[in-house]
């Protein structure tokens, strides 16, 4: 098995979000999320600017919480399918918060974590499934611990405090195009 630590699809992002996962730690999951910033709107550059530390937190009212704030994603998928990566797989991204798995804790230990351009109640664009399940589909092949049913949401790991990718994503529509 080769190690796929950078998608050669993706446009690789500066980060320094990320650490080493703990020694002999198997990736067994993939966590799917939603982003905009601001909530709703699309096309923007304050996604990226918040993934690689560079967010104005002055630039828009709802950014004062973003002061200080450390996150990252291993991917990204904007609307257009375009995807960003900034974080190699290999390593620990910051993207679950306070989480829990299968009577695990720590996802972000062993998960991956994508997010997409979107909110929980506005449709996901083809290219955006698209890319999600092209990635998906590598990322499974390179991780065989990651199987169908540890393929989740981010409302999945931290119920009550999370719920993305919401409502307006389509589960079936997803595992359909993985198969």
């Amino acid at each position: 098995m080769s190690e796929l630590f950078w998608s050669d699809t993706a446009q690789r992002r500066p980060c320094t979000f990320f650490d080493d996962r703990p020694d002999g730690e198997e990736i067994s999951l993939l966590v799917i999320h939603n982003i905009s910033l601001p909530a709703g709107e699309f096309g923007t550059s304050y996604v990226d600017d918040l993934f690689t530390g560079v967010i104005d937190c002055h630039a828009h009212p709802s950014f004062v919480d973003l002061d200080g704030l450390r996150v990252s994603a291993h991917c990204f998928i904007r609307r257009d399918g375009a995807l960003l990566q900034y974080v190699p797989f290999n390593k620990r991204a910051w993207h679950a918060g306070v989480s829990e798995f299968a009577g695990r804790s720590r996802c972000n230990d062993f998960s991956i974590g994508i997010e997409l351009e979107g909110t929980d109640d506005t449709a996901y664009t083809d290219a955006q499934y698209r890319a999600l399940s092209r990635l998906t589909k590598k990322l499974m092949r390179e991780y065989p611990a990651m199987t169908y049913e540890r393929i989740v949401g981010h409302c999945d790991i931290a119920p009550g405090r999370k719920t993305d990718p919401g409502a307006a994503f389509e589960w079936q529509r997803f595992f359909d195009l993985i198969k």
